[in-house]
């Protein structure tokens, strides 16, 4: 089933897809926000308190901020699917987006904000174990790990975050990073090296997870200088070592870097392709933040904007010539 043609359609939501859709809404174009049918808003609705965005000088619940700027988005006249973009197809001045339901939609602009997902550790054990010892979100499974060994894998700041919220409910936590110094900012790293329930294992790399039928026990070590093999014990197994970009589903639509990163132009949000914009951690590597994610999201409405208004300009122009 294909949909009458749309000015703008947003893949993705989180903080920068929302943001899109309020810019794109306030100015008159009712965009449609494919919103993925799983995990609506973004890696924040796993994320307990957000202390530094602006405007909560108390914080703000990750899930909350995420209700509020969808309401706001569908307050201004964004519309939501909750269904995820299996293909695409850029190659025509009309965009054509399937779903997953076998819808196709169609729009004269599509911005892209499809964010990553959390990177694996690609170990022995690591799938066998997931579910059952072995989590990338410690908000929504740190609970079933009280008074138990945890550790977590990481050196940024999502690692210190999640070692800090984790050291309310586990035994001991232990944080494992493979060199000598953490890429986290100073601020996390001194929250977690003042935990007194958190200890540090450095030069460390997890080299596989063990187990037995009621979960994972424990992790294998090695050290990168010594080359020493150790295992600690663990019954919560956290990792947080980074994120691959969610951009599969465009195939070769877009130019992609070679880590699957959309490309943009300079100081712009504009893609390859004309008419198609990104924004969010589907292009951003280095800052990942949600107000960074929010402020892209703000540029790609403004440039998908000014794309469509030039578009009505020379439709206008075209009519009146005929």
């Amino acid at each position: 089933m294909t949909q009458d043609v749309r000015d703008a359609i947003i893949i993705g939501s989180g903080p920068a897809g929302y943001t899109a859709a309020i810019y794109l809404g306030r100015a008159g174009y009712r965009p449609l926000i494919i919103a993925g049918a799983l995990t609506p808003g973004g890696q924040l609705v796993n994320t307990t308190e957000v202390e530094n965005f602006p405007g909560f000088p108390e914080g703000i619940l990750g899930p909350d901020l995420m209700e509020n700027m969808r309401a706001q988005a569908e307050k201004f006249g964004a519309e939501i699917e909750y269904d995820d973009v299996t293909s695409v197809d850029f190659s025509q001045p009309v965009k054509s987006v399937v779903t997953d339901s076998g819808t196709t939609y169609q729009a004269h602009s599509v911005v892209i904000t499809t964010g990553s997902e959390y990177r694996k550790l690609g170990v022995p054990g690591e799938q066998e174990y997931s579910g059952r010892g072995v989590s990338y979100c410690a908000t929504c499974d740190g609970f079933f790990f009280k008074n138990k060994p945890i550790v977590v894998i990481g050196g940024g700041d999502s690692a210190m975050e999640e070692a800090d919220f984790l050291s309310r409910y586990g035994s001991s936590v232990t944080l494992i990073h493979r060199r000598d110094q953490f890429r986290a900012s100073k601020i996390m790293v001194d929250r977690v090296e003042a935990n007194p329930n958190i200890s540090l294992r450095l030069n460390s790399v997890v080299t596989a997870v063990r187990g037995d039928s009621g979960g994972a026990t424990s992790i294998e070590l090695e050290d990168t200088v010594t080359g020493e093999r150790t295992a600690i014990e663990a019954n919560g197994v956290f990792v947080a070592i980074g994120y691959t970009p969610q951009t599969s589903f465009l195939g070769q639509s877009v130019k992609l870097d070679q880590d699957g990163y959309i490309l943009t132009s300079p100081d712009a949000t504009s893609t390859s392709v004309p008419g198609v914009f990104a924004a969010g951690d589907a292009v951003d590597r280095v800052y990942r933040q949600a107000i960074s994610a929010a402020g892209s999201g703000c540029k790609a409405a403004l440039d998908a904007q000014a794309f469509l208004g030039a578009l009505q300009s020379e439709e206008q122009l075209q009519a009146s010539a005929s």
